[in-house]
């Protein structure tokens, strides 16, 4: 990978993330304080939840959103296999079993259509993911959930500033959660957050990321450390004010790469739905043609950095068949063997993306 010369992802931190971050080693308070107050609240504000409870990491907001749902041993969550394996672990932490949806294959969210035939009478909820930076078709999720009296989690882990039907994703269900790892569309170095309406649902939140405590040393639950520091919180509120910017650069580079590669053999650009903005957390083609594993050879011999999200099912992992946990989901596994990442971050510049357009044609014609 020594002649990368596009990479895959590039965090973009300024100056402004490092003020913050000085001011808060100077101030002393550099555990969750003032600085996490205030990043659950512009952040929630800017999601269009009523509150955000900021967590250490994406992965933690998950666990704790779905323990603050009471769910727990004996319950069923229907998901889908095609994600970051957080997705399905963080129902196992909870002693829940996934169960997996299958896929839209123009979007690679969950399809609602393969829902219902999963529901029993264990199901509790629903934890569709926002998939590479597009939501899923949240009002028939929601259809579904309220006639079966399900709840809904949403994984938007890789969506922050998406849309769909005008309402931004983390406002759709009865709680969500976002990662701020590095890669992600924003950033607090590692973090997460969970929004909600509901006031109950924040609250028990609030238990579980501090050692299920509600005050100070008085413990109602079996709760976690999980709590975000006043650094992490201060890079979040720097990257907050820039994350429209950051997002409308991703539109832009992925419709100048729609451009370059619409009319190229073997390969499928990235699809949005006209009632959503996706904000292209990943750029993921599908290639109809050759092996993908070739494919990313030679895109990465051309000095284009890839990625592969995702080559495995969830259900297809090791520690899942040790489990006995089971699925059937033919999209997942279709595009679990074709789908390849390809840059398109802030960072790139208009010779950068024609890079990426000459290494996938490259990449086409050689597999001819």
């Amino acid at each position: 990978m020594s002649n990368i010369k596009v990479p895959i992802a590039k965090p973009i931190i300024g100056e402004e993330e490092i003020e913050n971050v000085v001011e808060v080693l100077k101030s002393g308070m550099i555990a969750q304080g003032p600085k996490v107050e205030e990043f659950e609240q512009k952040f929630a504000e800017w999601v269009g939840a009523d509150y955000g409870i900021a967590v250490n990491s994406g992965t933690a907001a998950l666990h704790v959103a779905l323990l603050s749902c009471d769910i727990g041993e004996g319950d069923e969550v229907i998901t889908t296999p095609f994600t970051f394996i957080a997705s399905g672990n963080s129902i196992l932490y909870t002693g829940a079993k996934p169960v997996f949806a299958d896929i839209d294959l123009k979007t690679y969210t969950m399809d609602p259509e393969s829902i219902e035939p999963l529901i029993t009478e264990n199901t509790k909820a629903i934890l569709p993911v926002q998939l590479y930076g597009q939501s899923a078709d949240m009002e028939k999720i929601n259809e579904i959930a309220e006639k079966h009296g399900l709840i809904v989690i949403e994984d938007a882990a890789q969506a922050h500033g998406a849309t769909f039907n005008g309402n931004k994703v983390g406002s759709m269900g009865d709680m969500a959660c976002f990662s701020f790892y590095p890669t992600k569309n924003m950033t607090t170095s590692e973090g997460g957050i969970i929004t909600t309406n509901d006031e109950d649902l924040a609250e028990n939140a609030k238990v579980f990321r501090a050692h299920g405590a509600s005050v100070r040393y008085h413990h109602d639950e079996v709760g976690y450390n999980f709590r975000m520091t006043d650094i992490s919180a201060a890079i979040g509120l720097a990257q907050l004010d820039k994350i429209d910017e950051f997002n409308d650069k991703r539109i832009a580079n992925a419709a100048y790469l729609n451009d370059g590669l619409k009319d190229v053999d073997g390969v499928i650009t990235p699809y949005c739905e006209d009632n959503s903005k996706h904000v292209y957390h990943q750029y993921t083609i599908r290639v109809e043609k050759g092996d993908r594993d070739d494919w990313v050879d030679i895109i990465n011999e051309c000095g284009v950095g890839t990625g592969i999200h995702y080559p495995i099912p969830l259900y297809n992992q090791p520690i899942y068949k040790k489990l006995g946990i089971e699925g059937n989901c033919p999209n997942a596994e279709m595009a679990a063997d074709n789908v390849i990442s390809l840059p398109v971050h802030p960072s790139l510049t208009k010779e950068d993306l024609d890079r990426v357009i000459c290494a996938v044609k490259t990449a086409s014609s050689k597999l001819d």
